[in-house]
């Protein structure tokens, strides 16, 4: 199993540097989130052996059980997070990525406000417009904006997005570019102390893609583990 993860580890490696290589990016811009969801625990344990440090989970349960597990790596939420679970992530997700909603970002803010720590977070945007997808619609972002800068204890790091399945990888790139766009909008209207460095943007189908457009993170699952017993 080790040797075909690394296998699959240097493929997305290799494709993920010359993505930026074409974007005149440095290799280091981008950094990749394994997404685990379905990954069996001895395929974490081989990628964390491999140096993989940053991992995503789509549950918060699963999440904390992982993190219990392999603690010395980062996991991030990038999945769907309900206001009544929000309280289960607290200290234990390194980032999350799914806030969706003011209501959301209020209960983060309202939990974290008890604490000694700012909880950092990204805001997802619906920017295709989808109904299946969650996520901020990016005017009701706008109106909200003022809003979301002032809780306290969130620390605002950036955006995130889910692109429409295409049927070539290009065609994703307006999706990630107006994510793009829209994060320099909203950097020119915030403060100095909040840094919108990152967009969170990209899965196994379109990562390259993503890379082009800017991403800064990338969740890749299913490439990582093809091929596994």
């Amino acid at each position: 199993m080790l040797s075909r993860l690394q296998e699959n580890l240097n493929h997305v490696q290799d494709r993920m540097a010359e993505a930026c290589r074409r974007a005149g990016r440095a290799v280091d811009a981008v950094q990749l989130i394994a997404v685990t969801k379905s990954a069996p625990a001895g395929a974490i344990a081989g990628l964390v052996e491999l140096g993989q440090r940053r991992f995503g989970e789509n549950r918060p349960q699963q999440l904390i059980t992982r993190q219990s597990e392999w603690p010395t790596a980062e996991w991030h939420l990038i999945g769907h997070l309900q206001r009544n679970k929000a309280k289960t992530i607290l200290g234990v997700a390194h980032l999350v990525h799914s806030v969706d909603s003011l209501r959301l970002a209020e209960r983060l803010a309202e939990l974290a406000a008890g604490t000694s720590t700012r909880m950092p977070i990204l805001l997802e945007v619906n920017v295709s417009g989808e109904d299946s997808k969650d996520g901020f619609d990016p005017t009701t972002l706008w109106q909200a904006w003022d809003t979301l800068l002032a809780l306290p204890g969130l620390e605002l790091r950036g955006l995130m997005t889910m692109a429409p399945i295409t049927e070539e990888p290009d065609g994703a790139r307006p999706v990630f570019a107006a994510l793009r766009e829209l994060r320099g909008a909203l950097q020119q209207r915030s403060p100095d102390s909040v840094q919108l460095d990152e967009l969170s943007m990209g899965m196994s189908g379109d990562y390259e893609a993503a890379i082009l457009e800017g991403a800064t993170l990338v969740r890749v699952g299913s490439r990582l583990f093809e091929g596994l017993p």
